[in-house]
């Protein structure tokens, strides 16, 4: 099985140089298509505030929460998300209300909570800032989510945490920058393969022209 697990971080690493030329306009237009799955890091959060574990989902005093950063960085890429019309279908995110906040700012639309996008670092600070990526169970219940097929002409959003993108898609992805998308195009006979990532300047950047 560990050597399963290698093989498949392997691959995925090959993917994001491979896919390095989809990022730009290409993959804006392909998005408008429907048939990908965006996996948003959750966008800036106050740091001043802590997590409180076992986690409390229904106390806000008891989770850190998106800044006022965050909150008009969400905005923006789904105000630009909405000027593409790029079609948006299930969106699921953390069951901590920044992966919550986050997705609904994204995709203008209600969410569906989900224990494999909720911070599988436990709220350890320093799982948090250095993911390992050694996490095999969370990182199996991501890419389950990813490999899963968006409904017909939409594309599916999930929103997580950093630690969550480095056990799904290796160490090497905790680099993940606050409301970044890595995108992977479905596939109807296996595995989704990566596609590209967007920043959250490349979505502004790109609005309005």
């Amino acid at each position: 099985m560990n050597a399963l697990y290698r093989l498949a971080a392997i691959v995925l690493l090959a993917g994001f140089s491979s896919a390095a030329a989809a990022d730009g306009p290409e993959l804006f237009a392909s998005l408008k298509q429907g048939g990908y799955v965006l996996v948003f890091r959750h966008t800036a959060t106050d740091e001043s505030q802590k997590d409180v574990y076992p986690f409390k989902f229904d106390d806000m005093s008891a989770q850190r929460q998106l800044s006022e950063k965050g909150r008009d960085m969400a905005r923006q890429i789904g105000a630009a998300i909405r000027e593409f019309a790029i079609p948006v279908g299930d969106v699921y995110t953390s069951r901590l209300n920044r992966g919550i906040e986050a997705g609904k700012l994204l995709s203008g639309r209600e969410v569906k909570p989900v224990e494999a996008l909720t911070d599988s670092s436990n709220a350890s600070a320093s799982g948090m800032a250095n993911p390992t990526g050694a996490n095999a169970k969370a990182g199996l219940a991501v890419r389950q989510l990813v490999d899963a097929s968006p409904r017909a002409g939409t594309n599916t959003f999930l929103v997580t945490h950093k630690t969550n993108i480095a056990d799904a898609f290796s160490k090497d992805a905790g680099d993940v920058g606050e409301g970044e998308a890595f995108v992977y195009r479905a596939s109807t006979t296996g595995a989704a393969t990566f596609a590209g990532r967007i920043k959250p300047a490349d979505w502004i950047a790109k609005a309005g022209k």
